[in-house]
């Protein structure tokens, strides 16, 4: 059985990933063609001012690229877009570190400054916890999807069972038939057998 089995497309969860995904991957696709109505030079390690972001040609590509991406993912929805949000974050937070760490060298060829770094710690841990919503934790609702796949025999205990009794497709369990006493029976069964032993005392006399 695959995860994505377990996460139904009118789950809540859904509702999360696919909201957030979209929302995240608008504000990717906005700045990414600011960038391009600016005609931005593409390898300019500079920068240009963006947004309120240094940005250049490469930058707005990417944008673009990855806002593209996000939205898909909100198009498709379900397990797809929570997993998407994860990968699309974590990525994020790594560019963050990696780009802190470059600052105004010559090998920032997506020309970040601080505000850059912030902002994508920022949208990372945002994309993260859309995409991390009600699947990573460790308190999570017997009636959620993850919980039920990761404990199959809690949740298959906790699954609420038939009345004793209950009708098969065939009808009453042949043990339940066997098990009824005679006074549970139509008046008309009971009366013959009552009337058996009246005839073979007739037979006999």
């Amino acid at each position: 059985m695959r995860l994505q089995d377990e996460l139904p497309v009118d789950h809540r969860l859904a509702v999360v990933y696919r909201y957030g995904a979209a929302l995240s991957g608008l504000i990717l696709l906005v700045f990414g063609i600011l960038g391009f109505a600016d005609q931005l030079a593409f390898f300019d390690t500079d920068g240009t001012r963006v947004a309120g972001l240094s940005s250049n040609g490469l930058l707005s590509l990417i944008s673009v690229v990855f806002g593209v991406l996000l939205i898909v993912g909100a198009v498709v929805g379900g397990n797809f877009a929570s997993t998407l949000n994860m990968t699309v974050g974590a990525l994020f937070l790594l560019s963050g570190f990696v780009h802190l760490a470059i600052l105004e060298r010559s090998v920032n060829i997506l020309a970040f400054r601080m505000p850059n770094v912030i902002f994508s710690f920022v949208m990372g841990l945002l994309i993260l916890t859309f995409g991390m919503y009600g699947r990573v934790s460790g308190g999570l609702p017997h009636d959620n999807p993850y919980w039920k796949r990761r404990h199959p025999e809690r949740a298959d205990a906790e699954r609420p069972r038939p009345a004793a009794g209950a009708l098969t497709a065939g009808g009453p369990s042949r043990a339940a038939t066997e098990a009824a006493p005679s006074d549970a029976l139509p008046p008309a069964t009971a009366g013959a057998r009552r009337e058996r032993p009246a005839r073979r005392e007739e037979s006999g006399t």
